[in-house]
């Protein structure tokens, strides 16, 4: 009998890269979403049929925060993170053969800016404003619930890199048009994985029945803004770029709706937990990943 999963949220760019490893790894996977081709978010009796007996529960859902943050926008972060977690969670609590793991994405955004030192799941310090209020109220409302027979990891996702989306994109279109240089002052901190190590995790962490609690999901080799860029160009073979000063980082931001917050903070976290409980990173440089992703070599395990 295949081994059965389910990814709620599982259509967007990690979602579809789960969805593919996990079949290709002979898994039977389910996906909750608000497409009419996947389970409905307000079918609760089909989101428990889904749920009973599977091996694990990927939850990934929630609104994309590229956006603006007008009062509209974060509402609309916020609630989507708040109610399919709740749902998920009603849901786990009335089956009979529920999941023997939940796992819950959550942001390394949940950690304050810092340029001084590394955030680790034991001594980081929580940050404050919109950002950190969604990640915080997204990890209680997961944590509320406590199932007696699932344990329950929240995954704190750094900046994931991947051939088809996410934060990646951008960038090297900025690159191909010789404005790839260095953005704001370039020392705010990037905190990064490659996805195929997103995938490597979480079955790390479903074979090791001990673990439960929250999780760094980063490289445990961030670099600085500046050395991303550089080291973008480098694998793109493109020469130079030109930088771009933060005035002109706001402005671009209001034209391609969006916030520099997701260029300017700096997020230096470190997967502590993950290192000293045995993961090992088949990506844990930035220069072999981006190598990696831009010649689209994804390679099944070992």
């Amino acid at each position: 009998m295949e081994k059965k999963i389910v990814i709620a949220g599982g259509t967007g760019f990690i979602g579809e890269y789960l969805h593919k490893r996990f079949i290709e790894s002979g898994y039977q996977v389910a996906i909750v979403s608000r497409d009419k081709k996947h389970i409905n978010w307000n079918d609760e009796q089909a989101i428990i049929a889904a749920l009973e007996g599977a091996a694990m529960l990927i939850n990934l859902a929630g609104k994309s925060v590229d956006c603006r943050y007008n009062e509209r926008n974060k509402t609309g972060i916020l609630q989507s993170r708040l109610q399919t977690t709740k749902a998920l969670g009603q849901a786990v609590l009335k089956c009979k053969n529920p999941p023997g793991l939940w796992i819950n994405s959550s942001t390394a955004t949940i950690y304050r800016h810092a340029e001084d030192r590394p955030m680790t799941e034991a001594n980081g310090e929580i940050g404050s404003g919109f950002s950190v209020n969604v990640a915080t109220s997204w990890e209680a409302a997961f944590f509320s619930f406590q199932p007696p027979a699932t344990r329950q990891i929240a995954l704190r996702m750094a900046i994931v890199l991947g051939k088809s989306g996410g934060a990646l994109k951008p960038l090297l279109h900025l690159v191909r048009f010789g404005i790839g240089g260095k953005q704001g002052k370039g020392n705010q901190m990037f905190s990064w994985i490659h996805i195929e190590d997103v995938f490597r995790i979480i079955l790390f962490l479903q074979s090791h029945k001990e673990l439960h609690g929250v999780f760094n999901c980063s490289s445990p080799n961030p670099v600085n803004n500046q050395t991303l860029m550089q080291t973008l160009r480098q694998v793109m073979k493109m020469k130079g770029g030109i930088p771009m000063p933060e005035w002109l980082l706001k402005i671009g931001a209001i034209i391609i709706q969006t916030e520099t917050e997701l260029i300017l903070k700096s997020r230096w976290v470190i997967p502590e937990r993950l290192l000293n409980t045995g993961y090992v990173f088949k990506y844990p440089d930035l220069r072999n990943a981006l190598q990696n992703i831009l010649n689209e070599e994804y390679k099944s395990p070992n």
